[in-house]
């Protein structure tokens, strides 16, 4: 008996990835000495080695003692962020380096800057979202508004998508900062 063509092609075996080599996205805090060029050179290995950050965040935690903390976000498969983690780890300004998302669910926020046109109904429509998302009004004038947005990824990418209809004009991003959960600090 002939099956009805779905359009989808038949299963295959040759073309299902391994576990092992299926791309995943982490969060990696990095503690490195507060000095100049230690972000170019992190920067450089990843360059080097064809990895892409898709995320950077970069801030003093602790003045008094020049260090700063890295925040990465990265794709890869679990063999290649194994060797990004250990490559980061043997950078001499590099004091630890901590992979958030194996070691538990992390906590990630990140803060956007929207800027909308507001005009009639759109100009309701687009406060109206943004109460629904809890973003605050910033800077208004009688044609735009510029709206603070904090909050996981996902939420800010949906209320930016949202917002193209109702005359997204301009996005700037932070990038995520990212904690792990529990009372222990990261390892130095």
């Amino acid at each position: 008996m002939n099956k009805p063509a779905t359009g989808i092609p038949p299963a295959s075996t040759y073309f299902m990835v391994p576990e092992s080599e299926r791309e995943e996205q982490h969060t990696l805090a990095v503690v490195v000495d507060n000095e100049p060029g230690v972000l170019a050179r992190i920067i450089g290995l990843f360059s080097a080695r064809g990895y892409n950050i898709e995320q950077l965040t970069v801030s003093e935690t602790e003045h008094d003692k020049g260090i700063s903390r890295i925040t990465i976000v990265c794709r890869g498969t679990p063999k290649i962020l194994a060797q990004i983690r250990n490559q980061l780890s043997r950078l001499v300004p590099v004091h630890s380096v901590a992979d958030l998302t194996m070691e538990g669910e992390p906590i990630e926020r990140e803060l956007a800057l929207v800027k909308v046109r507001g005009e009639g109904d759109k100009r309701i429509e687009a406060l109206r979202l943004a109460d629904a998302f809890r973003a605050r009004v910033v800077d208004a004038h009688t044609g735009s508004f510029v709206f603070e947005i904090t909050g996981k990824t996902r939420k800010v990418d949906q209320f930016i998508q949202l917002m193209k209809p109702l005359g997204l004009i301009e996005v700037v991003r932070t990038g995520i900062a990212a904690i792990s959960r529990g009372p222990e600090a990261m390892k130095m």
